[in-house]
């Protein structure tokens, strides 16, 4: 592959993950400037952003790191939030079977949006190109996250305004996911579930502790009737 098909599939990822900038930059900000308010400098914002990478999952660990919260139920909770990218992960063996060294970055980067841009993309003439993309995506898209966690974090620890309401944006972001699967989707079953699970752990915990009993209870609720239809069908 010469130089000006390099150049080509950059510029692709480029093009490609600029929608995703729009929404990496503000809420990467969002995260940042709550990090401030914690008392975390830029260093251990970015840090986060580095070598966590989790999105809506750094916003509940702000919370974590404040409350000091034990090891099992910061894994606990990683794993009820991000539980979706196992279902990413196996739909990806395929695409990344030959990435080589590359790989185990492209997993650690695989985020909603970069899942979206990926899997939708029409397969490569090579596996060196295959590489090239992925590669760049997945880094661009964090770039994004981190520039946008750098400039908060900035802003946190030079401003002094009042932060409130910031950690509320994932929870607006997760609000607007529900009313789009609402509007989109024509069976409601599973969105009333989640709705009333979570309702029902937060009357029985408090709202500090309500989120793991909820997920978990939630993911019980969604397995068993496919569990059940699945006995049947074998």
């Amino acid at each position: 592959m010469g130089y000006m098909d390099r150049k080509h599939l950059i510029r692709k990822a480029l093009i490609k993950s600029i929608p995703v900038m729009a929404a990496y930059v503000v809420l990467g900000t969002g995260f940042g400037i709550l990090m401030s308010d914690k008392g975390y400098g830029p260093v251990w914002s970015i840090l986060c952003s580095l070598l966590i990478y989790a999105g809506s999952m750094q916003y509940v660990g702000v919370d974590l790191l404040v409350t000091a919260a034990s090891p099992l139920s910061t894994a606990l909770m990683t794993l009820m939030v991000n539980a979706r990218h196992l279902f990413y992960g196996i739909s990806m063996i395929g695409r990344y079977k030959n990435m080589g060294r590359i790989k185990p970055y492209l997993i650690f980067a695989l985020t909603d949006e970069t899942y979206s841009l990926l899997c939708n993309e029409q397969p490569f003439a090579s596996d060196e190109d295959a590489q090239l993309y992925y590669f760049f995506v997945s880094l661009f898209d964090q770039s994004y996250w981190v520039l946008g966690t750098a400039l908060g974090a900035l802003i946190g620890s030079v401003l002094s305004f009042n932060s409130a309401g910031i950690d509320f944006s994932m929870t607006a972001l997760f609000v607007t996911v529900f009313v789009e699967q609402w509007l989109t989707a024509k069976d409601h079953r599973p969105a009333l579930t989640g709705l009333g699970a979570s309702v029902v752990c937060l009357l029985l915990f408090d709202s500090s502790s309500f989120l793991i009993p909820a997920m978990l209870l939630i993911t019980v609720l969604l397995s068993v009737p496919y569990a059940k239809r699945g006995g049947k069908d074998a």
